[in-house]
Order: structure tokens, then sequence, then C-alpha cells
């Protein structure tokens, strides 16, 4: 959120690769859907999110999340997901549920950074942001996933950070790692009795 030019931070932060998650559940939609003899419908953004948060040990109440996606122009719909379009449907809006107020906004690297090298910057920013206590991180592991502990390792006064990915990287103390996938599968709508 920009107030007077300035970069403000809610308390608590989700930043995420929007191109690693439409990946990822294309892919975990197209295994599972296999599995269970049905097709898959989008996965419910909304739904994710929540899931997304709860598996960051964020509590319901009155929370304020700010959810910021970064993309790719050139990949601009997650079409995994329904709403999916970054600049149409998912940038300064919001939604409410029992965990709080979800604040979306889309970022898009300039010409002058790759999306690499801008996911690991606004890792950096937020990590450095006094008001943010809860920072939750959805990286591309594959791409740049191994530099997020060397930011992580100078990083004091947060009540708590989380990576969710599919691949648990080396233990660490400076934050919690979680398993994407199961956010990504209650998203998709698969019942527990299906698989």
């Amino acid at each position: 959120m920009v107030i007077n030019n300035e970069l403000k931070f809610a308390e608590k932060v989700i930043l995420i690769d929007a191109a690693y998650i439409n990946k990822v559940t294309k892919d975990l939609s197209q295994h599972f859907g296999q599995v269970i003899g049905r097709e898959l419908p989008k996965a419910d953004l909304p739904i994710f999110l929540e899931c997304v948060a709860m598996d960051a040990a964020i509590q319901p109440g009155d929370n304020v999340l700010q959810v910021l996606f970064v993309y790719d122009k050139n990949e601009n719909k997650m079409d995994a997901f329904n709403p999916g379009d970054l600049k149409k449907e998912l940038n300064d809006v919001a939604f409410k549920s029992q965990l709080g107020e979800f604040q979306l906004n889309t970022f898009e690297p300039s010409d002058m950074a790759d999306k690499e090298a801008f996911f690991l910057e606004s890792v950096r920013l937020i990590a450095d942001a006094k008001e943010v206590k809860h920072l939750v991180v959805v990286p591309s592991e594959m791409e740049y996933g191994d530099k997020l502990p060397e930011i992580f390792d100078k990083v004091d006064g947060k009540e708590s950070i989380h990576v969710l990915g599919m691949n648990p990287p080396t233990p660490s103390d400076k934050y919690h790692w979680e398993m994407l996938g199961y956010a990504v599968l209650q998203a998709l709508g698969i019942r527990s009795d299906e698989l």
C-alpha cells in the first residue's frame, strides 16, 4: 500500500510469486484430477489465501492481511485460479473472512529488474519493516528459494516468518516451513474422502 509516496505495510504480510503458485496448482490439479477421476475446477483464490494464512498460524480475528503478488508482465494471469487476472481482478481489492480482511495488491518488476531480483528485494524490504510482525513468503523454490535463508538470518523483531513450498529446505530456527500443497488441495475442492 502506497501512502504519500511511501510504502506502508500491515502487521501481517503474505508475499507470493504468482507464476509459482499457478504452476504448482496446475500440476496438482492435473495429478489429483486423474487420481480421483474427475475434472477439478479452478482453485478458489480466497480459500487458498485463507489456508495459507492458517498454515502460517494466523488466528481468526480482526486482522488485516496484506497479500502482495509479484508477477512477470508476460504472465499477468493465474489461469489455475478463480479469480486470476492479476491486473484486472486482483489489484487493489479486498475480501473479508473469519481471519480478517485480506487486502490484495499486485506488482510487476520494472524493466530494470527481473522477477527473482524484485521478489528477493521485496522480501528484504518487508522483513526490514518494523511494522511487519508476521511475514509469510511463497517463493519459487527452484529459482531462488535457496537465497531466502541468507535474508532471514539477518532479520530480528518478527513474531513469525513462514515459508510455504513443496520441497522441505534445511531446517532453520529463523523461519517455519509449511507444505504449500495442502492449501492448494483445499482450494481445488478436493475432499479428504476422495483421496
